[in-house]
This record gives C-alpha cells, structure tokens and sequence, in this order.
C-alpha cells in the first residue's frame, strides 16, 4: 500500500455521491439490483434507504459517510485483494473502510451469494 498520506487523503477528500452510481453501474451490469446494493451498504454502514439518498444528496466525502456510519462489528471478516491491495492489511482506517466496501461491491457483480457477502 502507498503508505505516503496523499493516497489516504485522496479518498478522505473523494465525494461518496461520485462513486456512488459507478457503484450501482457495475451490480447492475452484472444482473444484480439497486436493493441488494443498498442492502450491502447498509449492512457494513448501517444506513438505511433514506439515511443513505440524503447523504448522497449532501455530496458528503467518504470521511463523512463513514464518520456518520456504524461500520458493522463482522466488517473486519472482509479479507481479500481489491485494486491490488490486501484489505486486511491496510493500516489508514478510513482507506480501510472505503476499500471494505468496494470489496463487497466487488463480490456482489462478481454474483456471490448474499449470505456470503453479509459474511452471515
């Protein structure tokens, strides 16, 4: 991992509300849905429907979401390799927490199955 600051302010600074549909773009191309992305958003943040819209209309930066988020007490059971990166690995927590979920996004498209992802 870049253990340089600029790669953890990066995504401190990153607008959730802009990956946000790049998100939904990629569960959705793989025959996933809108529900079961916020269904997995809100498992590791605990966001629900309309907690999550009014942050994304708030354009808040992953700081933010994840200041506001109760990140879920089983999220440390994501473990694997996203963009190169051992998520368990990584030391900055708000990196970590990004990549969490880009981790279960991931899974997600990739056609896992639920129970497996919410690590159930």
């Amino acid at each position: 991992m870049d253990n340089s600051n600029t790669h953890d302010q990066r995504f401190a600074k990153m607008s959730f509300a802009s990956v946000y549909p790049m998100y939904l773009a990629k569960v959705e191309r793989k025959g996933r849905t809108k529900e079961e992305l916020h269904q997995v958003i809100e498992w590791l943040t605990g966001f629900s429907d309309n907690k999550l819209q009014e942050l994304i209309h708030e354009n808040v930066t992953f700081e933010q979401f994840f200041q506001q988020a109760s990140l879920n007490p089983n999220a440390y059971l994501i473990t694997g390799v996203i963009c190169g990166y051992r998520v368990e690995e990584i030391e900055n927590t708000l990196t970590q927490q990004v990549r969490y979920l880009d981790k279960l996004v991931d899974e997600l498209a990739k056609g896992r199955k639920m129970e497996k992802i919410l690590r159930g």
